[in-house]
């Protein structure tokens, strides 16, 4: 019980220096209250006194102040009312979107004999943890916090592992539902939400204030919150804790796989103004394809018998859109168009080819041709890297890239020339291939777009086109289009 104690002591130091706080703003009223009594008593400064005069110059003097001082009170005390501590944006999950799930929450709470969390919400993170609703006032009764899920968790774990996984999580409920606890936290986050509105003239004595009431509470919150974490930890310790070291390490497995997901597979997808519908499903995908090339998820196979925890929501397809939709408004800007929903058996047409054929196009315009509905032929492309043009090309391109950057926000950073150059020239070397018919795209759940190709293997496409864009070495890329059937003098098409 010692995190217990901890905890409570902490909070308690936070709440003894907000009473300060309160006490030192008082303090000027409370005497100028007193000398004023003290005059209209005859007791202090009596009129008619030799004193009366230098009581009255003081009265004054502390009258200023503490009109200056509940003046700057009331302003703290309304820029306070006015902070909203900022909410993690997530899809909620209601009780008929999910009623075993809340089922399985609710008996973990139990079984740890602590209060349920009020609700459920996902994020698209690989993290969990509970968000305490902001409730204004400093008399707020402390209100059960809700439960947030990292959504990839819910689709890779068994529903076994996610109990082990959360239970530490849901032990801290114990914590949010203690009085002093939640009042120095609610204080806490209101100090650190009042900072975020900048303010200038007299105003600006506010954000000062604040700043060192939040430097003077910085180490009673961060040994709260180490206490807190430390009584949710022994608390879970009775529930599944062998199961929990072995779903440890699902965490991290399922962390690279949705890193990777976003990347390379939704990252492409996004620039186009397409979102993938079902995210979490494609990082299933990712990380059985991970198990099936590398021994990382080795035992991946052996998990497969047990039940997986999207199996607890009803409808685990239009969760996973919901989630999905707002991973691409969090993570990437919304396009000028708004954003169009994407299956997965429609990216290797809308994202990999039109792609491709974008960037094709930007390569024509580098070159100086203006035909609408045809590219570059290769092998004019070809000679003029071989002649040394790469660099001409490199800088047409970045020029390019720029321009739209400034209509288009969403367009992804400028690169380097030299590496948009070696982009642009695979994307249209992949584009002949397709018209050639003998390649199509395709989608690898861990390297994004790719060429599928039945005549020239893949991995001599990379440093061939880059010994040509970086070297003006031709012949390689010459000969792997030879084996891949394509006809250099033909025009690449600018539409699929």
């Amino acid at each position: 019980m010692a995190a217990v104690d901890t905890a409570r002591a902490r909070a308690r130091a936070v709440l003894r220096l907000r009473g300060r706080a309160v006490a030192a703003a008082a303090l000027p009223a409370a005497c100028a209250v007193v000398l004023l009594v003290g005059r209209f008593t005859g007791r202090i400064g009596a009129a008619g006194s030799p004193d009366a005069p230098l009581w009255d110059g003081i009265r004054w003097a502390v009258g200023a102040v503490a009109a200056a001082t509940l003046l700057l009170a009331a302003m703290v005390a309304r820029a306070h009312r006015r902070a909203v501590p900022p909410v993690t944006p997530a899809v909620p999950l209601t009780r008929a979107d999910a009623p075993e799930l809340y089922r399985l929450i609710e008996e973990l709470a139990d079984r740890l004999d602590v209060p349920a969390p009020a609700a459920i919400a996902l994020t698209p993170d690989c993290d969990s943890w509970l968000e305490e609703p902001h409730r204004p006032g400093r008399r707020a009764v402390p209100g059960a916090p809700v439960l947030v899920i990292g959504s990839p968790f819910l689709w890779w774990m068994r529903a076994g592992e996610l109990r082990a996984l959360l239970a530490p999580v849901v032990a801290g409920t114990a914590a949010a539902a203690d009085p002093d606890i939640a009042a120095a936290r609610r204080w806490l986050r209101t100090l650190d939400a009042a900072l975020g509105d900048r303010r200038r003239g007299p105003a600006a004595l506010v954000d000062r204030i604040d700043r060192c009431l939040l430097g003077a509470c910085r180490e009673h919150s961060a040994e709260l919150e180490h206490a807190v974490a430390a009584w949710a930890s022994e608390q879970a310790k009775a529930v599944d804790y062998g199961l929990r070291i072995a779903a440890q390490e699902q965490v991290g497995l399922a962390y690279a796989g949705w890193d990777r997901l976003l990347t390379r597979v939704a990252l492409p997808a996004w620039r186009l103004g397409r979102h993938p519908s079902h995210l979490n499903a494609g990082v299933v995908a990712a990380l059985t394809e991970l198990s099936r090339r590398d021994r990382l998820a080795d035992g991946y196979g052996n998990r497969l018998g047990d039940r997986p925890a999207c199996d607890l929501l009803e409808e685990p397809g239009l969760v996973d859109t919901r989630v999905s939709r707002l991973a691409a408004e969090l993570l990437h800007e919304e396009p000028p168009g708004g954003w169009q929903p994407l299956d997965w058996e429609d990216y290797p047409e809308q994202v990999v080819d039109h792609g491709w054929r974008e960037h094709a196009a930007a390569l024509q315009a580098a070159l100086g041709d203006d035909h609408p509905h045809t590219g570059p032929a290769l092998d004019k492309l070809l000679a003029r890297l071989a002649a040394g043009e790469a660099e001409t090309l490199a800088a047409a391109l970045a020029g390019g890239v720029a321009r739209a950057a400034e209509v288009a926000p969403p367009l992804p950073p400028v690169r380097s020339g030299r590496d948009l150059l070696v982009d642009h020239l695979s994307a249209t070397v992949c584009c002949a291939a397709v018209d050639a018919g003998t390649a199509s795209p395709g989608l690898d759940w861990l390297d994004g777009p790719v060429l599928l190709s039945r005549a020239a293997p893949r991995a001599g496409l990379a440093p061939a086109v880059a010994a040509a864009a970086e070297a003006g070495q031709d012949g390689p890329l010459r000969a792997w289009l030879e084996r891949a059937g394509v006809r250099l003098e033909r025009p690449v098409r600018l539409s699929g």
